[in-house]
């Protein structure tokens, strides 16, 4: 095996290991983390899991614990910009020599696992890096975003003391099963016995997850999203029950319900004995939270640019609500819309949700494609976009998503929207914003 020498050929080797797809079970990383010394045993924290939102939870129980002092590992995904953003502590990016370190020794160990197993995978390896990378470091506490379901995700291999799941939707059903039980089964798997467990599922996902709970003998805690008391333009106000009134830095009402799960897992970490997080940190740490590329509002040349995901229909139904009670506070003029999408995805349920916001009446929309296997064709997506919409809108075809942003932005006579994938959200950011901590080193001159 080639040594990781540096940065871009440590990540030439993960990626390589992509070919292998997406195998779920946790034999391999288990064998993985024990030839690594089991790093994940001594490091406590919260896993969470959910169809949306999980990643928002994270970012908000993260800021709250950097608001308080204390120095937690997080894993946020996808990457958008740089595949370093995957691994954080305190909300920095791992630096390149560390990165290509671990990737180094993850490699080696991977070497040894046994074959009967077979190879560990892209990103197998990657949560393998992340314990070590947090066990070296000292953390205080981890949180933990699942890659996929639950039960067979490779950060199940970890079981930090808390265990959260967001909501249940209908996603990656290829994988999880057609239902919303079968998903729901598949994340409530986190909840391990020793646990304190939250969720804000509802309805049949809810009875799922209580009785996983109920079987594991651990406790749970239920919440609603909290009352929506104000939007800006820069994010909304709810009411929490032990903080009253709080600003929370992320747009879209829809971030009521993630704050209400933030807030009930940092009460599970307290009363696990894994962190406390006093009351005027949490309002610091929400007031101040930042989730790049999720409702993300940049302002380019004077242009309005609202990046967003919204990958599947929930998403999408979540992005459209948001962009009508924005629509106040954003600069005048119809909206353009830069949109791509996954061949895989539930295409027509997003392009639907996102033609039901009143904010995109008569809209432009300009879709493109990306330069990946998985990607549907431009011209496909604005097909479905012209048949899903009346008369008024403008829909269009750029192959070049580059091109289709820049001219996007130059042409614009009012906001421009940025959604569909997040790599069609990474490309954006990487070309909008100049953020130091994602600055990768240049490759070396072969």
């Amino acid at each position: 095996m080639t040594a990781a020498s540096d940065y871009h050929a440590a990540l030439r080797l993960l990626e390589d290991r992509g070919r292998f797809g997406i195998h779920l079970g946790l034999g391999r990383v288990r064998a993985l983390l024990r030839e690594l010394g089991d790093p994940q045993l001594g490091v406590r924290g919260a896993l969470v899991a959910g169809t949306n939102g999980k990643g928002s939870v994270l970012a908000l129980v993260a800021s709250a614990l950097r608001a308080a002092g204390l120095r937690s590992g997080e894993t946020p995904k996808p990457h958008l910009v740089s595949y370093r953003e995957r691994m954080q502590i305190g909300g920095v990016p791992v630096d390149p020599a560390t990165f290509a370190r671990l990737a180094d020794r993850a490699l080696e160990a991977a070497d040894r696992v046994p074959r009967r197993l077979g190879p560990p995978t892209e990103f197998e390896l990657l949560t393998a890096m992340v314990f070590t990378w947090f066990a070296e470091a000292a953390v205080d506490l981890a949180v933990v975003e699942v890659g996929l379901g639950g039960r067979l995700d490779a950060t199940h291999a970890w079981d930090g003391g808390v265990a959260a799941i967001t909501n249940v939707d209908l996603d990656h059903m290829d994988r999880l099963g057609p239902t919303i039980r079968h998903i729901a089964r598949e994340k409530a798997a986190i909840i391990e016995r020793g646990d304190l467990a939250v969720t804000g599922t509802t309805g049949d996902a809810l009875a799922i997850v209580g009785r996983r709970a109920a079987r594991m003998g651990v406790p749970l805690t239920v919440v609603e999203p909290a009352p929506v008391v104000g939007l800006s333009r820069d994010g909304i106000e709810v009411e929490l029950a032990r903080l009253g009134r709080t600003a929370i830095g992320l747009r879209g009402r829809h971030q009521a319900a993630n704050a209400a799960v933030a807030d009930a897992v940092l009460d599970a970490l307290e009363t696990a004995g894994i962190a406390t997080v006093p009351a005027d940190a949490r309002r610091t740490g929400y007031a101040n939270v930042r989730w790049p590329g999720r409702l993300e509002l940049l302002s380019i040349g004077g242009v309005d640019v609202l990046l967003d995901g919204a990958h599947n229909p929930a998403g999408a139904a979540a992005l459209a609500t948001a962009l009508d009670d924005l629509r106040p506070f954003l600069a005048p003029g119809p909206i353009t819309v830069v949109t791509a999408s996954m061949a895989d995805k539930d295409v027509d349920g997003v392009v639907a949700a996102l033609a039901r916001s009143a904010a995109l009446r008569g809209a432009r929309v300009v879709a493109t494609q990306l330069d990946v296997p998985r990607a549907l064709p431009a011209q496909e997506l604005a097909a479905r976009w012209s048949r899903a919409t009346e008369k008024g809108w403008q829909v269009k075809a750029e192959l070049d998503p580059a091109a289709a942003l820049d001219r996007a932005i130059a042409t614009a006579d009012g906001p421009v929207v940025v959604a569909g994938s997040l790599y069609l959200v990474g490309l954006a950011r990487g070309r909008l914003v100049d953020d130091p901590l994602l600055r990768d080193p240049e490759p070396a001159a072969r």
